[in-house]
Order: C-alpha cells, then sequence, then structure tokens
C-alpha cells in the first residue's frame, strides 16, 4: 500500500480506485481518505458540493491525504443524473462561483481551451483509433469547428461528471466528488458530457432552461461540441483498458448523440 498514518488508523482500500482512495477507519471514527487530491477540495467543501473535509495529513512516504465525512449511500444510475435537479443546481453552483474560480486559480488550476482538449485526444491517440474511418471524421470535424469562447469568461469546471462521480447519501443529498480533472475552461465542459451521455435529445432545451441557458444556435453548437469530445475522450479510454465492447457501446453513443456529423 505504500502508505504510513498513526498506528490507530486502519486504511482498506475501495475497490475500483487504482489504490488512490481508502476507507480509514479509527474506533467509531470513519473517513473517506484520498492521496494527492486536488488542494481545490477545501474550497469545494465549504461550499457543500463534495462531503465535508475532515483533515489533511502528510503520509510517512511524503503522500498528501485528504479525509473526508463517510458518507453512506449511492452513486446515482445514469438514467438519474439527467433527471435530477440538483444536478443542474450543482452545476450551476460550481460555474456561478467567483470564489471557486478565484480558489482554484491559486492553487494553480490549470486553464484548458477546446484546441487543448483535441490536442490532449491527439497526442498520445492508439493507432487502432487512428484508423478507424468514423472517428477520424468526427475529430476533423471538431477540427474545423472550434468553438469560441473568451478566455476571461472561464470559470471553475469538474471535466469528468461520470454518473460514478455522483453520490447520494442515505439522507438524499447529492454530492459532486473526485475533483482529480477540476480545470478553468468553459463551462459547456461539464454540460456537454453530462447532455450528450445522460439526457435525451429532446430533452437538452428544458435542461439548459432549468440551468439558466437560453438554447440559441451558437450555445447548443459549444455544447455539441464540447459533448463530441467528451464522447471520443471516452472512447480513447475504454480501448487503453482492452474493454472493446465497452469500446463499441461508446461509440454507439457517440453515433446516436451526434448523427448531425
Amino acid at each position: 500500500m505504500g502508505i504510513r498514518l498513526d498506528n490507530d488508523w486502519h486504511l482498506q482500500p475501495i475497490d475500483g480506485d487504482t489504490g488512490q482512495a481508502f476507507m480509514g477507519i479509527r474506533a467509531q471514527e470513519k473517513v473517506f481518505i484520498k492521496r494527492n487530491t486536488s488542494p481545490f477540495l477545501a474550497a469545494l467543501s465549504r461550499e457543500g458540493i463534495t462531503p465535508k473535509l475532515v483533515w489533511t495529513k502528510r503520509a510517512g512516504n511524503g503522500d498528501v491525504l485528504t479525509a473526508q465525512e463517510w458518507m453512506d449511500g449511492r452513486v446515482l444510475t445514469p438514467s438519474e443524473v439527467g433527471r435530477y435537479q440538483e444536478v443542474i443546481t450543482i452545476l450551476r453552483h460550481l460555474h456561478h462561483s467567483s470564489s471557486l474560480k478565484n480558489m482554484l486559480e491559486r492553487v494553480g488550476g490549470k486553464k484548458v481551451s477546446a484546441f487543448d482538449l483535441l490536442l490532449r485526444y491527439a497526442g498520445d491517440l492508439p493507432q487502432a483509433l487512428r484508423d478507424n474511418t468514423y472517428l477520424t471524421k468526427v475529430f476533423r470535424y471538431l477540427e474545423d469547428n472550434l468553438p469560441s469562447y473568451d478566455e476571461k469568461d472561464y470559470v471553475a469546471v469538474h471535466g469528468d461528471t461520470n454518473h460514478r462521480n455522483w453520490l447520494l447519501s442515505d439522507e438524499k443529498k447529492l454530492y459532486l466528488v473526485d475533483w482529480d480533472s477540476a480545470m478553468l475552461s468553459d463551462p459547456a465542459v461539464d454540460i456537454g458530457s453530462i447532455l450528450g451521455r445522460y439526457v435525451p435529445v429532446d430533452k437538452w432545451s428544458p435542461w439548459l432552461s432549468a440551468y439558466g441557458i437560453v438554447p440559441k444556435k451558437d450555445v447548443m453548437e459549444r455544447i455539441l461540441w464540447y459533448g463530441t469530445m467528451h464522447q471520443l475522450e471516452q472512447i480513447k479510454v475504454q480501448y487503453r483498458k482492452r474493454n472493446f465492447q465497452k469500446m463499441n457501446e461508446e461509440i454507439l453513443v457517440l453515433k446516436n448523440t451526434y448523427n448531425y456529423l
């Protein structure tokens, strides 16, 4: 495990988190511990977007560990993400908070443009995906239709709004967790990934209206762009995991949702 804390703490690895997250148990106390997470977490905790931060410690091997209040509950299902009003409320809070934007800037949050996302995707793209005619067509479309968004209007975005990162506590309080991908960017990064994966296309306008956006043509084009970009990244992730069945499912999502290409 490579982590040493006070002797009275017992750390139990959490399945599926590649050794980064643990349940910390001491006497009657139980916390969620993660190593080397974003220092942005403290500000998010104060805003109530993520569970309460309990402490931060440096382990014997130099890792910085953060402990958050343990929440008994479950993650949202894919179908629930698109239907939960609180998902919209949390994203709107995050994207419209000047204090969270300022804090993310202070802790070194990177500014990420649409072009940066294209470069990130293409930089280490496996050859098999480069050779896929359909994926290449999608990439060329994104390359030719980069959305315009002024850097001064960037906000704090989560960057990975997968349904597994929405935690619903037993008390029915919803949290957004796992902030390792947080960045300063166009809010359409988060909105596009939510709509593209979890909201039927005919429900996009009501969802955006609930968020507070008038679904005009230029707005919809930006959201479609970022949703498509996110979907390409998911295909790449599944390929690298050698999970080809899941990869093909992600390609099908791309074809069904973005059939305008």
